[in-house]
């Protein structure tokens, strides 16, 4: 197996800053602005040469992305500009291959510093040796490609099915139900947590990126130790949070917590504080999670770069046909009973995807180690 000598990236690249967004010259550029997460806009000039690497510096900082043309960046995004001794499809696969989530040193927003990124030991043999090992690697990634295509088509049509599912529940009859709105079967909206969160601590404290299909994720938490902050914001059982700030396809995802485990939740969330005598819990979650509500969030958030918001008072503003309790009982039983139908088989799905993720990275630490070879 071969050692490949090993170079400091900063001394075999160069990492540039972004600029403040407000200096960029936008609208009808022909260079594409990158922030952390990918294109935002246009620019009429340029920061970073072709066949560069970006890597958030902060919010998305785990998702490296290979630019062959020449883009500006702004302060959210790292440019990274290979040498002539480094091919620019290597350093970009060993910059998918790096744990950049060891550098964070943040508890709210991930964030990368520089001065970290300059001493990232990078493997570097001859330019020849590189390009097999890029070509090694994009073939077995068209393999994987093509089994995660298929993969995801299953999980799109699970996905349409169940919103079918949904739809159709909600609506069926709702011609005889109450017509009201979120803000008349709610006492108040509550904006969760803004305080610092720690690693580890008492409780966990629940954010967006914990909210999958109506539930809550336990596997990636921070906490709180704030005894103050615990009393005022634990949650209860079958609490609903909706979740106000995200990027334009999530905002509005909903979870029911269900007593899982003692936990409060974060500022991008906003807990609702239903009449239990007009709405069921998980009637509540099953219509905020619907296509009936994000087609009305559509109309209603307000968008920002990379996020749009639906504030506590437009919340209050969603429309819902309110059958009577027993009514709602029933159907959400409807649901669950054929939702649970569609449960094995997404497990098996997001199983083999991770699977495939997790091969891809194997991949990449075998060409880095001179194993792929």
């Amino acid at each position: 197996m071969p050692t490949y000598p090993t170079y400091k990236l900063g001394d075999v690249t160069e990492i540039i800053n972004g600029k403040n967004q407000k200096e960029v010259v936008s609208s009808k550029g022909e260079y594409p602005i990158y922030g952390s997460g990918g294109i935002i806009g246009w620019a009429t000039d340029y920061l970073c040469k072709e066949n560069s690497t970006i890597i958030g510096r902060k919010g998305t900082i785990d998702s490296p992305i290979f630019v062959n043309r020449k883009f500006w960046n702004v302060d959210t995004a790292f440019g990274i500009q290979p040498s002539e001794r480094v091919l620019p499809r290597y350093l970009f696969f060993f910059c998918k291959s790096f744990d950049f989530k060891k550098l964070d040193k943040s508890t709210t927003i991930p964030s990368l510093a520089k001065r970290d990124l300059l001493q990232i030991p990078i493997p570097l043999p001859p330019l020849p040796t590189q390009q097999a090992i890029v070509a090694r690697i994009e073939a077995l990634f068209a393999e994987l490609d093509k089994a995660a295509k298929h993969l995801r088509t299953a999980q799109q049509q699970l996905k349409t099915y169940r919103q079918a599912v949904l739809n159709h529940w909600l609506t069926n009859g709702s011609e005889n139900w109450e017509h009201t709105t979120i803000g008349n079967i709610v006492e108040k909206v509550e904006y969760g947590s803004s305080a610092k969160s720690e690693k580890e601590g008492k409780v966990p404290v629940l954010r967006m990126g914990n909210i999958q299909k109506g539930r809550f994720d336990w596997s990636d938490l921070v906490y709180s130790n704030n005894d103050e902050e615990i009393n005022k914001y634990l949650l209860k059982k079958d609490d609903v949070l909706f979740n106000r700030t995200n990027s334009p396809e999530l905002v509005g995802k909903t979870a029911i917590y269900k007593g899982e485990r003692p936990a409060i939740f974060a500022g991008y969330l906003i807990r609702l504080h239903y009449k239990k005598d007009l709405i069921n819990a998980d009637f509540l979650n099953y219509f905020l999670n619907s296509d009936i509500a994000r087609n009305y969030g559509n109309t209603v958030k307000s968008d920002g770069v990379n996020q749009s918001n639906i504030n506590g008072q437009k919340l209050k503003t969603y429309p819902i046909a309110l059958p009577p309790l027993t009514e709602q009982q029933r159907i959400v039983a409807e649901i669950e009973s054929r939702l649970s139908q569609t449960s094995a088989s997404s497990v098996c799905i997001e199983n083999a995807l991770r699977q495939a993720e997790a091969l891809r990275q194997s991949i990449l630490k075998k060409a880095f180690s001179g194993e792929l070879l």
